[in-house]
């Protein structure tokens, strides 16, 4: 019995001294010891009640496109949520090329002046003409269709973006004409939103209305792949250049009915593909096209230039010629069908071509834009007293 509780006593003893050995062990050796890694935080979140939209804080976008060789102090940056440089141009390879050191020196001052105004900086890939000569079809077509080449093409646009302290990019195929165009098209702008987006940049299209100016319909010579438009923030409608449907006419520039026409289109095909018309934004034009076709485009600040009162008509003959144009009434009135349609705001070609003073178009878009604001803040607010 004496040995049996010598032999407990001995027992609890070590079992005693083990442990304070073992907590002085760990508490010596702290540094070392595993972090376990803190469980995220759920992704359900408590309803908040939404707040209204300050005048500061514009909900819809108002983009305006700005030619290479255009003045950046032209631009009026204080309207404009989003700047978008036109163009840089790709290579075969998968390169890309600015027209020349004084492209790059616009640019960078297109950059600065937009930081001023907190206006988004973007810089455009494409456009119709390529600066090595003829369309940029051939050129853009052979960089994107290998995937060495396209992501060649995606890490200099990336890396140009980081360098110029670009929101993002623009990207304007014009136009994917067969099914392996579009599915080219989707795996390139997929690629390059998987770069862009991490970093807090902007990833937009420009797209061709898709609809025909004279018979109103859906036209198939340019495709795309629906599965492109989840990967892009904006989708710049091109809603005109319908002067070339069915044989040449000036008056089908971009008329009313034909942007209501195009308008439906895109709101049906996004409903019917499940993704909010937010990110559909319509472009209206900033010139004029002449009925001969021999003679150049006027810009809009020429067409108040020659008289003040032309900024609400649609047609002006100047120096014996007729122009077709869109006036500061049917811009306003394409501005409230946009939203009307639940499109996340409108977009300008281009910036550079706009009247100054009491009839600028880009101002005319941005009351309505704000003006729609005010409504929504007045709306939210009796709803919530």
């Amino acid at each position: 019995m004496k040995n049996r509780k010598l032999l407990l006593a001995t027992v609890i003893l070590i079992t005693f001294i083990g442990g304070i050995i073992t907590g002085v062990l760990i508490s010596g050796n702290s540094s070392n010891t595993v972090k376990i890694k803190q469980a995220s935080k759920s992704n359900i979140q408590p309803a908040e009640k939404e707040k209204p939209v300050t005048d500061q804080s514009q909900s819809k976008v108002l983009i305006g496109y700005v030619q290479d060789f255009r003045d950046p102090n032209v631009v009026d940056y204080d309207k404009l949520t989003h700047v978008i440089f036109s163009f840089a141009h790709p290579t075969k390879d998968g390169g890309m090329l600015l027209n020349g050191d004084s492209a790059l020196g616009n640019l960078r001052k297109m950059v600065a002046n937009a930081k001023k105004h907190d206006t988004k900086a973007i810089l455009a890939i494409g456009g119709w003409y390529h600066i090595n000569g003829g369309e940029s079809y051939d050129y853009f077509k052979t960089a994107i269709s290998d995937p060495a080449s396209r992501s060649k093409l995606v890490n200099e646009l990336a890396s140009f973006a980081d360098r110029e302290q670009l929101d993002g990019i623009d990207v304007d195929f014009e136009h994917p004409r067969n099914e392996a165009d579009a599915q080219n098209l989707a795996a390139f702008v997929k690629e390059l939103s998987e770069q862009l987006h991490p970093k807090h940049k902007e990833v937009s299209v420009a797209v061709y209305s898709k609809i025909h100016a004279v018979t109103l319909t859906e036209v198939g010579f340019v495709q795309f792949d629906p599965s492109m438009f989840q990967y892009v923030d904006h989708v710049n409608i091109m809603a005109y250049d319908g002067q070339w449907d069915d044989g040449y006419n000036a008056a089908n520039l971009s008329p009313y009915p034909y942007t209501e026409a195009i308008v439906n289109y895109w709101s049906n095909l996004f409903d019917t593909l499940q993704i909010t018309r937010e990110k559909l934004v319509l472009g209206v034009p900033l010139y004029a096209q002449p009925e001969d076709p021999k003679i150049k485009q006027v810009s809009f600040a020429a067409i108040i230039d020659q008289n003040e009162e032309n900024a609400v008509n649609d047609t002006v003959s100047i120096n014996g010629t007729t122009y077709h144009y869109n006036g500061e009434t049917t811009i306003k009135m394409k501005t409230k069908l946009a939203l009307d349609q639940g499109f996340g705001g409108m977009m300008l070609w281009e910036a550079g071509l706009d009247a100054h003073g009491p009839h600028s178009l880009t101002a005319s878009i941005f009351e309505t834009l704000k003006d729609s604001d005010n409504d929504s803040n007045k709306n939210y607010s009796s709803k919530n007293n």
